[in-house]
């Protein structure tokens, strides 16, 4: 774990949800994700609100959440009955939703409303972990089709203005996502991509040593990185990082590192 505050100021978070319900549901693979959420609620604010973006929902356009009763989208399949059962019953919050629309509009985005969509599980599972109560209102935005870069800074860049408000902004995907691998056996070959890819992103999110035109030209030249196209041979489980970024605009405070299912992983806090 790399630091440089112990103070609850973090408002933006991108972290690695695991594998589908697991965390949930006891499964080997994930205790290091256990120990960095405990880590890091302690250093986050104490949210009025929160959004999501989940590398589970892409769109047109950038979507909200408008519903003020979400339903969970059990998005996934082959886990026992017991991952069907999970319930998180957070409320929406419509206002914020307004508000998140409004915001993208007027950064020139053009954005949706979505009043039937519930929560995928890169929503409820990281949630329920962090905030088990489900008392605190949240929605969720979507990626957008192309899975962009650049627009998905400019979405984080849009939502900014939230911190002010005390909305916590996190964004769930996986710093490594290859799903192959994940059933595969690993080897030194593997490892080692698997390695340099995080060491790069850690240097990308969280460096003082970089300017922050260093760092958004990395990030959306993120295929560039080493062993990129290995860890993520699509990008929906990285740009939510991206959108953090945005809503940021500087180095990440903090960085956790951890293993998910045996592959080094990453989250960061700004």
């Amino acid at each position: 774990m790399n630091s440089r505050t112990s103070s609850p100021t973090g408002s933006v978070i991108y972290l690695s949800h695991g594998g589908g319900p697991l965390p949930l549901l006891g499964g080997t693979g994930h205790q290091g994700m256990l120990d960095f959420i405990k880590a890091a609620l302690p250093q986050l604010i104490e949210p009025t609100a929160i959004v999501v973006i989940s590398a589970h929902w892409e769109c047109p356009v950038p979507t909200i959440t408008s519903t003020a009763v979400p339903a969970l989208i059990y998005d996934y399949y082959g886990f026992p009955e017991a991952a069907y059962q999970i319930q998180y019953p957070a409320s929406g919050s419509p206002a914020l939703a307004d508000k998140i629309f409004q915001r993208l509009e007027n950064a020139g985005i053009t954005a949706k409303l979505n009043g039937q969509r519930g929560f995928d599980h890169g929503v409820f599972v990281p949630l329920k972990l962090m905030y088990p109560q489900a008392n605190i209102p949240c929605v969720q935005l979507s990626l957008v089709n192309g899975l962009q870069p650049e627009l998905h800074i400019r979405l984080g860049q849009a939502l900014a203005g939230l911190k002010d408000e005390l909305v916590l902004i996190i964004g769930s995907g996986l710093s490594f996502h290859n799903i192959n691998a994940f059933f595969t056996a690993s080897t030194p070959a593997t490892k080692a991509m698997n390695a340099s890819f995080e060491q790069w992103l850690l240097e990308t999110c969280s460096s003082t040593q970089l300017t922050e035109n260093e760092r958004t030209q990395r990030l959306l030249n993120w295929h560039k990185a080493p062993a990129a196209d290995y860890c993520h041979p699509r990008a929906e489980h990285l740009l939510p990082i991206h959108v953090c970024y945005g809503a940021a605009g500087t180095a990440a405070k903090q960085a956790f590192a951890f293993e998910i299912l045996g592959k080094k992983t990453s989250a960061y806090v700004w």
